[in-house]
Parts: C-alpha cells; sequence; structure tokens
C-alpha cells in the first residue's frame, strides 16, 4: 500500500510561528506536514551545550504549540540524533520534502547537515533550506555582503498562516526519556522566560519604555540589565528573527525621540550578522586560533587560575561579580564579557580554549557564531584587531563606582566601604575594624599583581604579533573577512 506523501519542516534554532520561511513553504505546498524539533544526544554531549541551553528550547516549543493549538498543530519532539531519526521517517513514511533554515553553527552541526543532506539525496527527498538572518552560504569574501544584509532587513517580513492539522501525532520511537523531560521541565525563573511571546514582550518593553538610556548605560553591569535590548537570547534560539527586530525598533513611534539610543542597537544586530557570517564561512574557530599564527603562542596551563576564574574567587571583585552573575542569570553585559575573557587570557596568561566552554554553557544566549569569533577577538588571537587589555579595576571604577552590582553578587565584601569596594586587598586591619568587619577578610587576594601582568601580557601578545605566521595569516584572514560593500 502506497502511504500519502508528507512533508517535514525540521526546527533548529529557529522556535517561532512568525517571519519563518520553512513554514511558509510547507503551507503553500498543499501537502500534510510535521513539524519536528530534535533533542541529539550527541550534540546534547558536546561540551558547548548546558541544561539551562535545552530547557529554554524546550519552553519554546511549549510557548510555540500553545500558538498554534487553535490549528491541532504541535512540535512533534524527538530524543535521537538527525541521521538515525530521518532514516526513520523515511523508512516508515512517504517523505516528500523537508524544509529548515540553514544552521550556522559548530563542526558537529556541519556534519551532521552533511550526513542528513546525503541520506535525503539517496532517497530522492529534496530539501530546501532557507537563509537565516541575511547569513549567506558558500561566499569566498566579503564584497557586497553589507549592502545585500541592508536589502534582506528591509524586504517584507513572513505573514505566517496556518491551516488545521488532520494528520494523526506523528508515530516514532524517540519519545523523550523521563530523565531528560525532568531536566527539561525545571526551567530556573531566574533566568529570562523562554519563547516566542516572552521574546516580544521583552523588545515592545525596550521599544516603549527601557531603550531610551541604552547608549549612556550599556557598559554598566548592574544598569545595563534593565536598558539593554535583553532580546539576545530570543535571537540566538529563534524565536525572534532580526528582520523583525530591526523592522520592530526602526519603525516604532518612540525611534525619532530614542535615535540615538535605537541607532545604537541596531548596529549591534547588524554586528550580529557579521560575526554569525564570519563563523559560516570557517566554524574551525570554535578550536582552533583564527589566526593560526596564535597556535605558536605558548600559554602554560595553571589549572588554579582557570579554577578560580570559573569560581568568581579572582580577587578581582568586578571579575568575580562578573563570573557569579551570569553562572546563576545566564547574562552580563558585552562589556563585561570582554573584561573576564581578557582577564583570563592576558592578566592570567591562560590560553582562551580553557575558557570558552564555561562561558559557552553560561551563556543563556549562547550563539556560537558570536560566541567563538568575539572571544578570540578579546584573547586578541585574531592578529587583526586592536588588542584590548581591561584593566578590572578601572573598569569597576568607571562602571559600578558605588560597588552595587559588585555587593549584590558578592556577598563577601557587602560591609566594604565604597573607597575600599575596587581595590580590598588594601583594607588594614584597622580599616576592617572600623567598619564593623572582623579580621580577615573572607575574599582572596587578587591572583596576580595588575601592573607586572599586564606589563608581561602586553609584550608577549604585541610581540607575537610580528611572528611572520601571524603577519602571513592576517593577510589571509583580511581577504576573506574584511567588508567591502
Amino acid at each position: 500500500m502506497v502511504k500519502d506523501p508528507i512533508n517535514i519542516v525540521w526546527l533548529k534554532r529557529d522556535i517561532r510561528t512568525l517571519d519563518h520561511a520553512p513554514l511558509q513553504a510547507a503551507e503553500q505546498r498543499g501537502i500534510p506536514y510535521y513539524i519536528i524539533y530534535l533533542f541529539e544526544p550527541e550534540l546534547m554531549a558536546h561540551p558547548d551545550t548546558s541544561d539551562r541551553h535545552l530547557q529554554f528550547v524546550y519552553h519554546s516549543i511549549l510557548d510555540f504549540n500553545r500558538k498554534l493549538s487553535g490549528f491541532n498543530r504541535t512540535i512533534e519532539i524527538m530524543e535521537e540524533d538527525a541521521t538515525s531519526a530521518f532514516e526513520y521517517l523515511i523508512t516508515n513514511h512517504n517523505i516528500s520534502e523537508v524544509f529548515s533554515h540553514r544552521e550556522s553553527g559548530i563542526q558537529l552541526t556541519w556534519e551532521r547537515d552533511k550526513s542528513v543532506y546525503n541520506l535525503l539525496k539517496s532517497n530522492n527527498i529534496h530539501w530546501t533550506q532557507f537563509k537565516r538572518d541575511g547569513i549567506e552560504r558558500g561566499i569566498k569574501d566579503r564584497d557586497g555582503w553589507d549592502k545585500q544584509w541592508y536589502v534582506t532587513m528591509s524586504q517584507s517580513q513572513i505573514h505566517n498562516t496556518y491551516s488545521p492539522q488532520e494528520l494523526a501525532p506523528l508515530a516514532h520511537p524517540f519519545p523523550l526519556t523521563s530523565t531528560l523531560k525532568k531536566r527539561l521541565s525545571d526551567y530556573p525563573k531566574k533566568f529570562q522566560p523562554a519563547g516566542e511571546s516572552n521574546a516580544w514582550k521583552y523588545l515592545n518593553s525596550f521599544t516603549n519604555e527601557r531603550g531610551k538610556d541604552y547608549h549612556r548605560l550599556i557598559s554598566k553591569p548592574l544598569e545595563s540589565r534593565t536598558s539593554c535590548g535583553r532580546i539576545s537570547p530570543y535571537l540566538a534560539w529563534g524565536n525572534i528573527s532580526i528582520k523583525q527586530a530591526v523592522q520592530h525598533i526602526k519603525g516604532h513611534e518612540n525611534y525619532p525621540h530614542n535615535k540615538r539610543a535605537f541607532n545604537g542597537i541596531l548596529t549591534r544586530l547588524k554586528w550580529h550578522c557579521h560575526f554569525i557570517q564570519k563563523f559560516e564561512v570557517e566554524c574551525s574557530y570554535e578550536t582552533i586560533c583564527i589566526n593560526r599564527g596564535y597556535e605558536l603562542l605558548e600559554r602554560p596551563l595553571n589549572e588554579s587560575f582557570v579554577k578560580a576564574w570559573k569560581a568568581g574567587k579572582t580577587g578581582f571583585p568586578l571579575v568575580d561579580a562578573c563570573m557569579r552573575c551570569v553562572a546563576q542569570t545566564g547574562w552580563i553585559n558585552f562589556r563585561m564579557r570582554a573584561m573576564v575573557v581578557s582577564i583570563l587570557c592576558h592578566h592570567l596568561d591562560q590560553d582562551w580554549r580553557t575558557g570558552v566552554y564555561h562561558l559557552a554553557n553560561h551563556f543563556l544566549d549562547y550563539e556560537p557564531g558570536i560566541h567563538y569569533p568575539q572571544f578570540q577577538m578579546q584573547a586578541g588571537t585574531t592578529g587583526v584587531n586592536t588588542i584590548r587589555m581591561y584593566n578590572p579595576i578601572k573598569q569597576s571604577q568607571e562602571h559600578d563606582y558605588e560597588g552595587k552590582f559588585i555587593k549584590m553578587w558578592v556577598p563577601e565584601l557587602r560591609e566594604v566601604p565604597t573607597e575600599f569596594i575596587h581595590e580590598p586587598w588594601k583594607m588594614t586591619e584597622m580599616d576592617m575594624t572600623f567598619n564593623n568587619i572582623t579580621p580577615p577578610l573572607d575574599y582572596p587576594k587578587p591572583l596576580v599583581d595588575l601592573t607586572e601582568s599586564g606589563k608581561k601580557a602586553r609584550a608577549k601578545i604585541w610581540g607575537h604579533r610580528k611572528h611572520q605566521a601571524v603577519k602571513a595569516e592576517k593577510k589571509r584572514i583580511v581577504k576573506t573577512h574584511t567588508r567591502n560593500n
């Protein structure tokens, strides 16, 4: 008996109901279709993945299902690696086409996609992969990329419509195990709530009120938690598209009143795609220095330094506050992200790979195309960008002058007066006694002397930049990634 044909929409980092090309294409074909999401064991076991990512995805799916419940449509969830899942679907169903967005992911997802492509092709099943957020596949340089990105962002959004689902639920042997389902269900309230509905709540609150001070407070570790867009997790997991965000901000009635602030976030949305495009061209940035010449730079592993950095016990108050904050909430602002990476790689002289997965796990908005190029930029391994060496004391004094953010996340320092909050190691026993603090202070001394470590780091990183291997790589990088309009 010949089974009736069906189509498949495979969701990845695009869990939303609007501005969604694969879902639109499935509707337009006029063939019954299923929407699937795969929790893939191989990907879940990779060191870049943490429970908070999986929980965010799962609760985004629940929100998606609520939105389409009136059409009797739901995302069919499977716990299985993609190739195996599609092998089963092909064997047991008459699949005509598969639709998805392209994923600019790590090497592992790229190899996964190639395997699925070959499987579908060998079974005469056409897989249409749509462009995501203006990211181009297969380009060799950046000539004209900026211009085309703006063209894409100005195009009309897709206003998806849905027909009622008449198919029975998709039968398969890959239901979520009870263990994984419990892990996914227990989503901590301390993280931003997941899903398309919440994406729009955050974006609307930004344009309606919160965003007016975006440009003034963007670098402040405390104030930026309110004034920044805070839509990065929703962009990372596809609850909202870049185009939706750009057009909403630019077309909002408050745009003329808050031009400087709103243009600031629009610029960063462009940068967002710029870095993902870099990663799309070279996803080896996950594990190898962008400038291969920096593979020759020696950084002896100091496990105690790395452990202290991860735990937020470096002895530098703002660094430790940031590391503890991101562990608990999944978010810190861009400047603070740059600072903690700079400290690890420059002042503590550790290889960037000792911390890259740690922060990937903690960032709720983990996006490979942003994370690895940005991490390496701050680590100084591009050989192209200006090397930024952040002084945590200066950053603390400028952006958390009264120590409010520090005291919020480093309770050991809550009784320390403002004059010592940035350098608590300078307090004498008498200073502590006068401030009702029982000596000794329950907080570690700095791991390194900033003046000395900074001097060594500058000599090391700038000196290596003169290496012939670094210079040769720089020419290749400039040719491949420099944007020519």
